[in-house]
């Protein structure tokens, strides 16, 4: 017998076991029994007097009464034609392609099983083309029999081969009304998995289910032992309806699980509290404002501030779109933790983005954020930039402001994050586009807190999250989102520009940026590359030899080639400048000012300046390559647009071909500002399996029925369930069954990405 923790090649052997560690990564029985079926065969309609559909899939069983060889016409090699009587009054046409080889095996007289897909040549007249078969044994009663030796091809002789025993073949297996199709590779066919499946469920023992029975019953869930075997062997549609509906609660509440663990382990956690003071300088800046925050900002920071006055700590994450003003609210964060005694950092993903935020904030505060400069507020702080490309007096001056505690505002890159960064009392640590980093990135920023206090922690993002989403991969935060735009903010229009279709449409973006600059705007001009010399350099190529990458991944334009060609070409009468990430720090920098100070018109560039990059004066985005791009990253870059007062245009040039799946996308994208409805469209076309799987953790995907949009109800019930029974039962520790669910469904690397989505 075999529990589900029994290694395969205790069952299987080690060759089969050995090609399915190599093929999918499995090594236990529960690793081969969560191997879901793709889908499910059915034997499809069986022949009658009425002629099959078009396309419709049939398995018929009968006799070979004809068999003909026939030379093909177009081409080498032969056709064997077939009639085979299934005693319906009309012979089945069948046609097999490779004839020389299959009519030593289709011949007159014999018995066979033949299933394939129905085709109409003329009205009237259909024909299986190239079926599966199988030569069966001769019956007194027509039935399918069992024989030893196995003789057909296609789909069909895997599955008698998957059915073989050891007292031979039992076809009848095959007569099943719904035989499971399994992902499966060149090596390993979804019949070799088929086969492995049955021998271990013949030998599996009963399942201790981890789920409770009362839940069970307040959801009719079906135990888990029956669970695997349906899904995998089921005699009705009912049983696949009602195996998936337990396996995907199952994986609801194993990451609800997980999540609810981190909160209860977050809450056992004390920080020192930072509550708002009136003449602080908090209430300064908000006195300064030289415009109205909007009710939903307002809203948050009443909501952020509520949080930083208790003695637990803040463990929150803010999403809004891109210019909702986050940067806003999370400043009067910092300074309400300023006005405590205590410190802040602010971690970003780029340098880029890094030195963005340091002159924003420091913009923003005025003489309230010159602490210890000639003209200082007398309630103000000092603010600091550390990154790693800063020159060794640069950081040593910035890192010392940082320990003794002159600075109140520490902003930096990963540079943060390393030993000799160290605080006088960090209180609140800030991420920007959180998904960059990892759980481990953050802990180990706020374990520079003093020992025994934990920092509060506001995590954000310009990518909007689904409510679904956000419940499966971040519900251990609260979430706060901006839905409003800030007032000042214009519209942005979105068109784009088939090349191919129409090339003088491209023309007439690059005047559209003429007339801009000409009226005192500026210009973004963004390209999915770098330059030619990049190894797989974003452009798509497969690696696959030059004649199939010329074929199937079109030439897309680099941004230093881009740049040469506007510079000498169309924008030769204005400011070009350059910018990407391979640039010297202190040379993107450099570049990064001078746009900002309007001394650049137009600034070539690539995604660099996707997240934090605010410059107001800036009308016009046009994205080269736009089909390069995913739904959200184009809704990201175009958000740098439109921040002033004018109205902002982006212009999506494409060779993607009219009506196409990329097309489709990047039209899309053009309708619509909404960047809730793009996320969910962007996580549709990625697969959903992404979102947890294979692309970005490097494991597979521990989500293989939950639909993480569409599962509302599912993952609500779950959360709720996670949160009772942790708050009941911290570490589950009287639900054993429940602790091994959640660790083996979340492993390590899992864990991570969780964190970062």
């Amino acid at each position: 017998m075999a529990t589900l923790s029994d290694r395969l090649d205790h069952i299987l052997g080690a060759k089969a076991a050995d090609s399915l560690s190599d093929a999918f990564d499995m090594h236990t029985v529960e690793d081969l029994l969560r191997h879901y079926p793709l889908r499910y065969a059915t034997q499809g309609q069986p022949l009658t007097e009425e002629a099959p559909e078009d396309g419709s899939h049939i398995t018929v069983i009968g006799r070979i009464t004809k068999t003909e060889l026939k030379p093909m016409r177009n081409r080498r090699g032969s056709l064997l034609k077939v009639l085979l009587d299934t005693g319906s009054g009309r012979p089945v046409d069948v046609t097999f392609f490779n004839g020389d080889k299959v009519r030593y095996v289709v011949k007159e007289g014999l018995r066979a099983m033949m299933s394939g897909t129905v085709s109409y040549w003329r009205p009237g007249s259909w024909n299986l083309s190239h079926p599966g078969y199988l030569i069966l044994p001769e019956t007194e009663d027509d039935s399918v029999g069992t024989f030893t030796k196995v003789r057909g091809g296609g789909d069909l002789r895997g599955l008698a081969q998957s059915a073989k025993g050891a007292g031979g073949v039992d076809v009848s297996f095959m007569e099943r009304e719904f035989i499971p199709v399994y992902p499966a590779t060149a090596k390993v066919q979804s019949w070799d998995l088929l086969a492995c499946v049955r021998q271990v469920l013949e030998q599996l023992d009963p399942i201790d289910d981890p789920l409770p029975e009362d839940v069970r019953d307040d959801r009719a869930l079906m135990p888990v032992s029956d669970a695997l075997r349906l899904i995998h062997l089921p005699e009705h549609k009912s049983d696949i309806d009602r195996a998936k509906e337990r396996l995907r609660f199952d994986e609801a509440l194993a990451l609800q699980l997980v999540l609810a663990d981190r909160r209860h382990e977050v809450a056992g956690r004390t920080a020192r509290p930072c509550p708002p003071r009136a003449d602080g300088i908090a209430a300064a800046f908000d006195r300064q404002l030289p415009f109205e925050l909007t009710a939903g900002q307002r809203q948050v920071i009443s909501e952020i501030s509520a949080d930083l006055g208790r003695t637990q700590p803040m463990h929150r994450l803010l999403q809004g779109e891109v210019g909702s003003g986050k940067t806003i609210v999370a400043l009067n964060a910092m300074l309400q933790v300023v006005d405590a005694g205590q410190q802040c950092a602010l971690l970003a993903p780029t340098e880029v983005l890094a030195a963005q935020h340091y002159r924003s904030l420091r913009g923003m505060l005025g003489e309230l954020g010159t602490a210890g400069e000639l003209g200082a507020a007398e309630q103000s702080t000092r603010v600091v930039l550390v990154t790693g490309s800063m020159s060794a007096s640069a950081k040593k001056a910035a890192l010392l402001q940082a320990v003794t505690g002159e600075a109140g505002i520490v902003i930096g890159t990963h540079a943060l994050i390393q030993d000799n960064v160290e605080f006088f009392d960090l209180g609140m640590v800030v991420v920007d586009e959180q998904h960059r980093f990892g759980v481990e990135q953050r802990d180990a920023l706020r374990a520079k807190a003093k020992a025994g206090s934990s920092p509060h922690l506001l995590v954000m993002t310009a990518t909007p999250i689904p409510r679904t989403i956000a419940m499966t991969t971040l519900g251990d935060l609260e979430t706060s989102t901006l839905t409003e735009l800030p007032r000042g903010r214009s519209p942005i229009t979105s068109k784009v520009v088939p090349r191919k279709l129409h090339p003088n449409w491209v023309d007439r973006a690059w005047e559209r940026i003429l007339e801009e600059v000409k009226d005192g705007r500026q210009a973004y001009v963004v390209c999915s590359r770098i330059g030619d010399d990049e190894e797989n350099g974003g452009s798509g190529k497969r690696g696959r030899g030059k004649a199939a990458e010329e074929k199937e991944t079109p030439a897309t334009q680099a941004v230093v080639d881009v740049f040469d060609m506007l510079r000498a070409g169309p924008l030769a009468g204005v400011r070009v400048g350059l910018l990407h990430g391979r640039l010297p720090s202190d040379e993107k920098d450099q570049v990064m000012r001078a746009f900002n100070d309007a001394e650049i018109d137009v600034l070539v560039c690539t995604t660099v300046v996707e997240v934090g990059v605010d410059v107001p004066n800036a009308t016009v985005m046009v994205i080269v390559d736009a089909d390069r791009f995913g739904v959200s990253q184009l809704h990201q870059l175009r958000g740098r647009i439109g921040r002033g007062k004018h109205a902002g245009l982006c212009l999506l040039i494409t060779d993607a071909a009219p009506g196409g799946s990329a097309m489709t996308r990047l039209e899309a994208v053009a309708a619509t500002t909404d960047g809730f409805e793009l996320a969910v469209l962007d996580l549709r076309q990625r697969r959903e399996g992404d979102v947890l799987g294979a692309a970005q953790s490097g494991t597979a995907s521990s989500l293989k029925l939950l639909s993480l949009l569409d599962d509302l109800e599912v993952i609500t019930a779950a959360q709720d369930l996670a949160r009772q029974l942790v708050e009941a039962d911290p570490g589950l520790r009287e639900h054993p069954g429940l602790a091994g669910m959640m660790h083996a469904a979340v492993d390590g690397e899992r864990l991570e990405y969780l964190a970062k989505s």
